[in-house]
């Protein structure tokens, strides 16, 4: 192991850098997750928007005809691949869906 000595003001120094850059690590870490997490739909959204059962939309997942994301355990979906299915979704409705 090799063993480092630097003095007592630039290990403060060095340690108020770091502080400082978590700080705007965290800051900008906030930001991204707020603007992008709140665009995005879960599947409930989803379901509810194109008037169709989980079941569909895990049949629409597999068959990759929709764009998803999971983040922990949990799909979600851009708006924009939701609006894209909205003319086409009725060749997927099941007939649950319909009624």
């Amino acid at each position: 192991m090799e063993i480092v000595i630097i003095e007592k003001k630039t290990f403060e120094a060095l340690l108020a850098e770091v502080a400082t850059l978590t700080g705007k690590v965290n800051v900008l870490t906030r930001k991204c997750s707020d603007r992008h997490m709140s665009k995005w739909l879960d599947g409930e959204d989803v379901c509810r928007m194109l008037r169709i059962s989980p079941r569909t939309l895990q049949t629409l997942r597999d068959n990759r005809i929709i764009g998803y994301s999971r983040f922990n355990r949990k799909f979600y979906y851009k708006p924009e691949e939701v609006s894209r299915l909205l003319p086409v979704i009725d060749n997927y409705r099941t007939e649950r869906d319909r009624t």
